[in-house]
């Protein structure tokens, strides 16, 4: 599998790349990430270590994208959402290439929310609350 540095995956890869970065991220820690809505808070914990640590945005770049892809995927498998490629001008946006699409049609940037927990930090940024304010959430809860 590339690299984020080489090449960013299409909406197409991003549930594989999601299962490859839990992969790996699992094996050397006992991190419960199940893609359970509660698991979102072990990603805020996980970007706020990033933070305190002292990393640049540069350094930790694909394990932003990594924990920007598993929140998408929770966001799949919770709510409803499908992964897409987001056009020119939501590329532009969003400054993300992918995305996903709420059942309502709504497009949401999870990769660029853990950039901004990570730049900003502080509960505001919190994506455990973010999946918990979404609009656009299915009513039913998919396995």
């Amino acid at each position: 599998m590339s690299t984020v540095d080489e090449r960013i995956p299409c909406a197409g890869e991003m549930r594989s790349w999601a299962a490859a970065f839990v992969a790996r991220v699992t094996a050397r820690n006992r991190l419960p990430l199940d893609y359970s809505v509660a698991s979102l808070r072990v990603v805020d914990f996980l970007v706020d270590g990033l933070r305190k640590g002292g990393a640049d945005r540069e350094r930790p770049r694909e394990t932003l994208f990594g924990l920007g892809a598993y929140v998408g995927e929770v966001l799949v498998r919770r709510a409803g959402a499908v992964w897409v490629d987001f056009d020119a001008d939501q590329r532009a946006y969003f400054g993300q290439p992918v995305g996903v699409r709420m059942p309502d049609g709504r497009v949401w940037n999870p990769v660029g929310k853990v950039h901004n927990r990570f730049e900003a930090g502080g509960p505001e940024e919190s994506l455990q609350t973010f999946y918990l304010m979404l609009h656009g959430r299915a009513r039913r809860t998919a396995a």
